[in-house]
């Protein structure tokens, strides 16, 4: 072979090599998941264990370990889903520090860290720390506040914290719809605050139900106000600039909402992170006071949102 198919095959050599290291990476993440689907967590923790030997930590590595943490909470093992966060928290925070990485730099991080500190406070929780676990979550949310974590963070926090308190103002500068009033001048009335998403599939099948609830409650003068935010991409993920962006989202509503066309629409990312709507639809109910009565990341069927408006609703 002369030295032009030697170094040929020297660089062939070098793109197979990385080709087949992204694709152990890639994959990792799906098979610890695939696993863990199937309750076989030695199997998940052997993988990673292999994994890590292989290419040390890795971004990947740490968003797959942090599954194994939430799969150990969805069965009740709080020691072994702290272990799984603390180790997923510790080496992300380490990779931060010492590689002077940026959290949201890469999809994986940002995931590995948030579901860390979400399974840490829900573990304190669960053990009847609530306490310590809101500090964890608000250290937290001091040291991210400016990230991607914020809103996940603060949902954690919302979830331990925020029922009873005085519902956070919304931002109402940019809307869609009418004008949307303000939380402050709608204390006397029992309010629905529906987050959304025009992507959210959840959010559409839930659309149905708030209208549904708003005809029921309108003579117990319920008041639904749906916020939601840019994202940066319009119809099948194409970038889309702000503009183009809000016809979209008003296309979306006249298609899928067509019982809520004259719902108020907040259009701001601070309001989502106010109220920690990381998970699309967010629904908040408050009573006549202004308070929060429900605080609930997720669907919810007629019959359950009906109950939580229905005590809002009383006098």
């Amino acid at each position: 072979m002369g030295q032009c198919g030697l170094v040929f095959a020297g660089i062939l050599i070098g793109i197979i090599s990385w080709v087949t290291l992204s694709f152990a990476q890639s994959d990792l993440i799906g098979d610890v998941r695939a696993q863990l689907a199937q309750n076989s967590f030695s199997a998940a923790e052997s993988e990673l264990r292999a994994y890590k030997v292989q290419h040390a930590v890795t971004p990947e590595y740490l968003e797959a370990l942090s599954w194994m943490a939430r799969a150990a909470v969805s069965t009740k093992h709080w020691d072994q889903a702290a272990a799984y966060a603390t180790e997923a928290r510790n080496l992300s925070e380490l990779q931060l520090t010492t590689t002077k990485r940026k959290l949201d730099a890469e999809p994986y991080l940002p995931i590995a860290l948030g579901a860390a500190y979400e399974v840490l406070s829900q573990e304190l929780a669960e053990k009847g720390q609530r306490a310590k676990a809101v500090s964890l979550l608000r250290t937290a949310l001091a040291r991210y506040r400016n990230t991607s974590l914020q809103a996940r963070l603060q949902k954690n926090l919302n979830l331990l914290a925020l029922v009873g308190q005085t519902a956070p103002p919304l931002q109402v500068t940019q809307y869609l719809g009418p004008k949307p009033p303000t939380l402050a001048s709608l204390k006397g009335s029992p309010v629905l605050l529906f987050f959304w998403a025009h992507w959210c599939g959840d959010c559409k099948a839930e659309g149905s139900v708030i209208a549904r609830l708003r005809q029921e409650f309108a003579p117990q003068g319920l008041v639904v106000i749906g916020p939601t935010q840019l994202y940066g991409y319009a119809a099948q993920g194409a970038d889309a600039a702000p503009e183009h962006e809000r016809a979209y989202i008003e296309s979306v509503r006249a298609r899928y909402y067509p019982g809520l066309r004259d719902m108020p629409v907040p259009l701001s990312n601070q309001n989502f992170n106010a109220y920690g709507a990381s998970t699309t639809p967010t629904l908040v109910v408050l009573n006549r006071a202004g308070q929060v009565a429900m605080y609930h990341p997720g669907a919810l069927s007629y019959e359950e949102l009906r109950s939580a408006v229905r005590t809002a609703a009383a006098r």
